[in-house]
């Protein structure tokens, strides 16, 4: 993952099959799926796979399958994602003993929100976490210095200026909705 980011920090955050068309064409390497169900996932990893991309499955977001344990083994074992995407410290922690790579997401929405994502990241120890929204570049600083693990920030980014004072800030990479932002 870190390599792919550093190839190109752009990460393509799909939530719609046009999304998905728009993202294997582009130039990003990795790809956040945010919507999917039991039926479609495995088919849309696959796809994205074959495309020689990296895709992250966002586990609060497959509609039919849960959010448990269980849920984890069934994409680790079954589905094979490259790694996951979550709010949920267990979900991250179990992914990771899993052999999953685990994107732990907060919504940082007050300085109780970031002294309790500070405070997860130290004892769940995801492997990366990503902050929302991400067009706050002090607190991007702040988080990266305090966090010590790579920090992705994501949310209400619309421009290329806002991409560049997110890395500038020490992020590794940008998850980017905006297809139009897909290849800068």
């Amino acid at each position: 993952m870190l390599e792919r980011l550093k190839i190109n920090p752009i990460i393509a955050a799909v939530r719609n099959s046009e999304g998905l068309d728009r993202a294997l064409h582009s130039e990003v390497t990795t790809i956040f799926l945010l919507n999917s169900d039991i039926f479609n996932i495995k088919k849309l990893i696959e796809k994205i796979q074959s495309r020689s991309k990296s895709v992250f499955v966002h586990m609060d977001f497959i509609e039919g399958l849960g959010n448990d344990h269980k849920a984890v083994d069934y994409l680790a074992e079954v589905i094979r994602p490259d790694g996951i995407i979550s709010t949920r410290g267990s979900l991250i922690r179990h992914a990771s003993s899993k052999g999953l790579f685990s994107i732990q997401r907060f919504f940082l929405i007050d300085s109780l929100s970031y002294q309790t994502a500070i405070k997860q990241v130290s004892s769940v120890k995801p492997d990366m976490i990503e902050v929302l929204p991400g067009v706050m570049p002090g607190v991007i600083k702040r988080i990266c210095k305090e966090a010590s693990i790579p920090v992705i920030a994501g949310g209400m980014i619309d421009t290329k200026q806002d991409i560049i004072e997110i890395l500038k800030a020490g992020a590794i990479g940008a998850s980017v909705g905006k297809t139009s932002l897909w290849d800068l």
